[in-house]
């Protein structure tokens, strides 16, 4: 008899992981993902990704409003778990995580112990890294710290940003959780202790908190490649921006994309210039180009599109 997994996770990250799970012949006897939610103009609910996958593979779903609650629990009980796999969703109770006799597995997206938290692929990149990758750990209290049992690294190449490293780390992830789970069942993986790893590699983690607006403000003052970095580490979602004033009216101008110039035209702090095709703004310690804009009321355009349809001498940047 197979040995029977239950699978929660809810975005396409996740909804990649089940299919190649499912295609790869695994028994997943249930979904548990996230009620259907308001989306789109007409505020229609809508099945997250992970649902239509299950529901596409006649798989039950399980929607809890409340993953304390008793009924949940009795629902996953009766599904006789043997494991438990988790890719990007919520942090679980412990009589949840500790229900399986082979307990609960999570896919994360960073090389533990490193950027542990919410957002590993955003600060990954952020920080300009050359290389990240997946880890598949064994859930404990403390989110994101239990025991390593597969990693996987991925490079990064330098015009990367957060939406290129997901793909390749959610491409990554797939044979490296199905790799695990077989290493599981066969008894075939030794766990690594994350303090055991810290405390020998002498590694001070590096930490992967939520992203919130105020953490994707830019600033002139900030050093040309740490900008360069931060752009790509938002994009494109949820977007890195200036505050600036357009023809004397506060608006917000995102930059989805940036380029690091070898030489450009010297100009002052806030200062912007089409030179040579390119859009490029000058900081406090150099000047960047930049690529793909958005400011407020508009649609995402280049650098070339803003510079003729904008008057770059009336757009003054706050900071």
């Amino acid at each position: 008899m197979k040995n029977r997994i239950i699978f929660f996770g809810t975005p396409e990250f996740a909804a990649f992981q089940l299919r190649y799970l499912i295609k790869e012949g695994f028994n997943i006897v249930g979904v548990v993902t996230t009620p259907d939610r308001p989306k789109g103009r007409g505020r229609k609910l809508q099945a997250c990704e992970v649902k239509e996958t299950a529901l596409a593979h006649n798989i039950p779903v399980l929607e809890p409003n409340n993953l304390k609650s008793e009924e949940f629990n009795e629902e996953l009980i009766a599904l006789k778990p043997d494991l438990q796999v988790v890719v990007a969703f919520r942090m679980l109770p412990e009589k949840v995580w500790k229900l399986p006799n082979m307990g609960t597995i999570n896919l994360h997206a960073s090389l533990l112990p490193n950027y542990r938290g919410a957002a590993p692929i955003n600060h990954t990149i952020i920080n300009g890294e050359e290389k990240s990758g997946v880890s598949t750990f064994l859930l404990k209290h403390e989110i994101d710290t239990g025991n390593i049992l597969l990693q996987k690294e991925v490079d990064i190449d330098p015009n990367d940003n957060a939406g290129d490293l997901h793909d390749k780390l959610m491409q990554a992830g797939a044979p490296l959780l199905a790799e695990t789970i077989r290493g599981l069942f066969s008894n075939e993986i030794t766990p690594v202790d994350q303090q055991d790893l810290i405390n020998k590699e002498n590694i001070s983690p590096k930490h992967a908190p939520k992203i919130f607006k105020d953490d994707c403000k830019l600033s002139l003052s900030q050093p040309v490649a740490a900008l360069h970095n931060k752009i790509r580490g938002l994009s494109p979602y949820p977007g890195a921006f200036f505050d600036i004033s357009y023809l004397d009216k506060p608006a917000v101008l995102k930059i989805y994309k940036s380029e690091l110039l070898d030489e450009g035209p010297k100009l002052g702090s806030g200062k912007l210039e089409f030179w040579e095709k390119k859009l490029v703004l000058g900081l406090e310690n150099g000047v960047i180009a930049l690529e793909m804009v958005q400011i407020s009321g508009k649609q995402r355009m280049s650098g070339r599109e803003f510079a003729n349809g904008f008057q770059l001498n009336k757009i003054i940047f706050s900071s």
